[in-house]
């Protein structure tokens, strides 16, 4: 007999489950795709059921299934933990179904005219300083506005305001729980003092007493109940912890948990979590809580990193089988001089996150020439995200956020040639762990965490180093002079690219 634990991680494209020993082993992992739902511009959807709790389940049963024959059994699982794409909002009614699909997080911008709203209300000086950040597309209190003015049938039916992970917390226990780090981007509704809604906010916004309880991300939700046992097979009264978004538990699955540890995650977008004694707050970047108790987190997101790449390899190289489509397109990427041969973008292919906060901007590709080959334009691609980590690196700096270690994670690290190439164009060394299976692990580790069956000191004993990236000084010179160039780009074609959205 054994004790295990289950991290389940919902992303954006794609879910992911791990079954762990207390030790950090892994037993079994399973991986499921799915896609998103874009009904109309700047609009970024799930359905809660059909994508974010059907994965959960499928993954469950067929982590349990790949049990057999082993020395394990399901029994043997002693806690769960589960993450999910955040911040999200998926209105309940008073049976916990949804009454729509899950609003996505900062890469759905429609709530741009719901924030100047809000602005004007309350003034955004006087919102910042309450929420430690500014409003912007990640913000949950303008989409609830949205919904409000939009779907008012929806707004006054809902019973609950939830996101993805307290909705699969809550589909396991029948308890509503919201992690504090997910909670600070419900924004202006959260006070990050008080660590609790905001009972001023909250009523202004007619959402007082239809939001979830609070807590840190290694605390108990509750306990499976007899139901969510039967379908998942799990052992029924097994403690699920409250959970986290996938950000931040990849950040701990890397072992990324002390003041100035910094993980750089290249998914689908890329974000950015830096572990701080102390918020400081700026307009930039969000001033968000931590994972444990009393912990803070400053964090940033690019909208388009790994979904860049997706793009481009569905419409600029549909030709490649798609098995071996990322391969071809990254090994001619390499046989291109760094820079592109004189090519230059800009990745805001879905607006612009930190530090710039526009969401009308747009992918700019700059410098074309018929002599251009599309392994220059893929790298060109590559390099633009490179840029836009360095701008978000340089603004902590600016900040005087101290950064004592950057470790890189996510799809995007799998191979080090674009870590390194980012690297190059940022001069920061980047850590490589010898584990990088996602957020899932994490998961599992706060599994444990909950169960009272491990220690935070623990994580040393699940995370090791592999490698570290270390910037190349004579690549990192041919960057010096084309990076002032990507910062005055957006400047310079911004006013056109809000034009050519409106007309889009």
């Amino acid at each position: 007999m054994a004790d295990l634990l289950l991290g389940v991680d919902v992303g954006t494209y794609s879910s992911k489950g791990v079954l762990t020993t207390l030790e950090g082993v892994i037993i079994k992992t399973l991986t499921v795709p799915h896609d998103i739902s874009m009904p109309h511009p700047g609009h970024v959807e799930q359905d809660a059921d059909l994508v974010w709790w059907s994965d959960t389940l499928e993954i469950i049963r067929g982590l349990l299934r790949g049990l057999e024959g082993t020395t394990f059994k399901a029994s043997d699982v002693r806690g769960v933990a589960l993450s999910a794409i955040g911040p999200c909002l998926l209105p309940l009614d008073a049976a916990g179904s949804p009454l729509r699909p899950g609003i996505l997080y900062g890469v759905d911008t429609r709530a741009e005219l719901e924030i100047a709203e809000l602005e004007a209300r309350y003034g955004a000086a006087r919102i910042f300083e309450h929420a430690n950040m500014a409003l912007t597309s990640q913000a949950i209190g303008p989409k609830l506005r949205w919904l409000e003015k939009h779907e008012s049938e929806v707004f006054m039916r809902a019973s609950m305001f939830t996101t993805a992970s307290s909705y699969l917390s809550f589909k396991l226990t029948r308890r509503h729980i919201m992690d504090h780090h997910t909670a600070s981007h419900y924004m202006p509704l959260y006070d990050p003092r008080a660590h609790a809604w905001d009972p001023e906010f909250c009523a202004a916004l007619g959402v007082q007493g239809r939001l979830p309880e609070l807590g840190w991300s290694d605390e108990i939700a509750g306990y499976l109940t007899l139901e969510a046992a039967q379908l998942s097979g799990l052992p029924g009264g097994i403690p699920v912890a409250v959970g986290a978004v996938d950000a931040l538990s990849e950040a701990l699955s890397v072992g990324v948990q002390k003041a100035g540890d910094l993980m750089v995650m290249y998914g689908s977008t890329t974000f950015f979590i830096l572990v701080q004694d102390q918020p400081t707050p700026d307009p930039r970047v969000w001033s968000v809580g931590g994972a444990f108790s009393g912990q803070t987190n400053l964090a940033a997101g690019m909208s388009t990193t790994g979904s860049l790449t997706r793009w481009f390899r569905d419409e600029l190289a549909p030709d490649l089988p798609e098995e071996t489509a990322y391969r071809t397109l990254f090994e001619g990427a390499a046989q291109v001089p760094p820079g592109s041969r004189g090519l230059l973008v800009l990745p805001y292919f879905s607006g612009e996150r930190t530090p710039i906060q526009d969401a009308q901007a747009r992918g700019v590709i700059a410098g074309l020439s018929l002599s251009h080959t599309r392994a220059d334009l893929y790298r060109a691609v590559l390099e633009g995200v490179g840029y836009g980590v360095r701008h978000n690196l340089e603004t902590f700096a600016a900040m005087g956020s101290q950064i004592r270690r950057v470790v890189a994670v996510g799809g995007g690290a799998q191979h080090a040639f674009w870590p390194q190439m980012i690297s190059d164009i940022s001069g920061v060394a980047q850590v490589l762990p010898e584990t990088t299976l996602g957020a899932c692990y994490g998961d599992a580790f706060l599994a444990g965490l909950a169960a009272g069956l491990l220690e935070k000191s623990d994580l040393k004993n699940w995370v090791r180093e592999k490698t570290v990236l270390e910037p190349r000084s004579e690549v990192q010179a041919q960057y010096e002079r084309i990076y002032p160039l990507y910062k005055e780009l957006y400047p310079n074609t911004r006013a056109l690219v809000h034009q050519l959205g409106v007309l889009g």
